[in-house]
């Protein structure tokens, strides 16, 4: 019995262990990292006084099945994840159910209740932990282009969709506050096709509903909107989710709440924002200084005042106007790049 118990209790600590790497080192996703290290520590601290007895029944060379099967390789790093959550859930339901014998049998007093609420809270860390790293694959940088049919006129969205891909621009988003809904899911569907073939994540601004029914790969929100916090909720765990800030408050909340990124702006003056307020690339150092989040700087960015921006500690730069409201966008987008990739 103690062969068991012991040889449970290392797939746990293992299994916890590259989960807890994983956040920590990977994602630099503090939160996590500790919650899964506080999980680790309270199951192997259970057992602490009897370490030496379980030790003395360690027998790996007679293991009949030590060494019966070649292990796996892995696809990508979700699948790591999922293996060894699964690996630790399997171990903690033996212990559960073990424990659910008489202590004649295990000569330990261990409620099995506490392995069902550990294994139920794993559950829980897979998916922010899966989720994390599904979304970090689509981080946020370098050049975002925003779409907003109203700076385009009668220009086509997708052919400039297409040529500020091809330009370097990194992340597209979609901004409509004039249309119906129903015309913005059918342009939405024909630039997410674009993003889907050159491998940029397409986001689209406001709508949650259109943002689900296109499959965009991640939804825009500003103050007013829907908040972080239940957007994140109904969202599926691999879609971005960023926020528009103009304080330091603002940002510490976005970021608490589920935020994969922060805007922050308008840096400069901008006629692509009615009423936009200015913060300036102060407020840009200090979000910078407080957050671990991309960063992402919009407001009357251009080839001018580009490498600033990037000083400051913006991730990306979101660009209208420097951008769509030139006659050759895709070499508008490459200089920006270009500047970007120097500074």
């Amino acid at each position: 019995m103690l062969r068991l118990i012991d040889v449970n209790l290392n797939r746990i600590s293992e299994g916890l262990r590259l989960l807890e790497d994983v956040a920590r080192f990977l994602l630099d996703d503090a939160a996590l990292s500790a919650a899964l290290k506080s999980l680790r520590h309270e199951l192997l601290g259970m057992h602490s006084s009897r370490q030496k007895e379980l030790l003395s029944a360690r027998d790996s060379a007679e293991d009949v099945a030590a060494f019966a099967e070649e292990e796996m390789r892995r696809a990508d790093i979700p699948a790591i994840v999922t293996a060894n959550a699964r690996r630790v859930a399997e171990s903690l339901r033996v212990l559960e159910e073990f424990y659910k014998l008489p202590q004649s049998y295990t000569n330990l007093d261990l409620d099995p209740e506490r392995f069902k609420k550990a294994r139920f809270a794993l559950y829980e860390l897979e998916r922010a932990l899966t989720g994390k790293i599904l979304r970090y694959e689509k981080r946020i940088a370098g050049l975002y282009v925003i779409i907003d049919p109203e700076v385009l006129g009668e220009r086509d969205e997708v052919e400039v969709c297409r040529q500020a891909i091809r330009g370097g621009a990194k992340a597209i988003q979609l901004r409509d506050k004039k249309r119906s809904r129903a015309e913005v899911l059918a342009e939405a569907q024909k630039l997410k096709q674009v993003c889907a073939e050159y491998d940029v994540p397409f986001i689209l601004n406001d709508y949650l509903d259109i943002t689900l029914a296109c499959g965009a790969d991640g939804l825009h929100l500003g103050q007013g909107d829907l908040p972080i916090s239940i957007s994140r909720h109904l969202l599926p765990i691999d879609k971005i989710l960023g926020c528009s800030t103009t304080t330091l408050e603002e940002a510490l909340k976005a970021e608490s709440d589920g935020a994969d990124y922060i805007a922050v702006g308008a840096i400069y003056p901008t006629p692509s924002k009615a009423g936009a307020i200015v913060v300036g690339l102060e407020r840009l150092c200090q979000i910078r200084g407080a957050v671990s989040l991309p960063i992402v700087a919009i407001g009357g960015i251009d080839v001018e005042n580009a490498p600033e921006v990037v000083g400051a500690g913006a991730d990306a730069i979101a660009v209208i106007g420097a951008i769509l409201g030139a006659e050759d966008v895709e070499g508008a987008a490459r200089r920006l790049r270009e500047i970007m990739e120097v500074n």
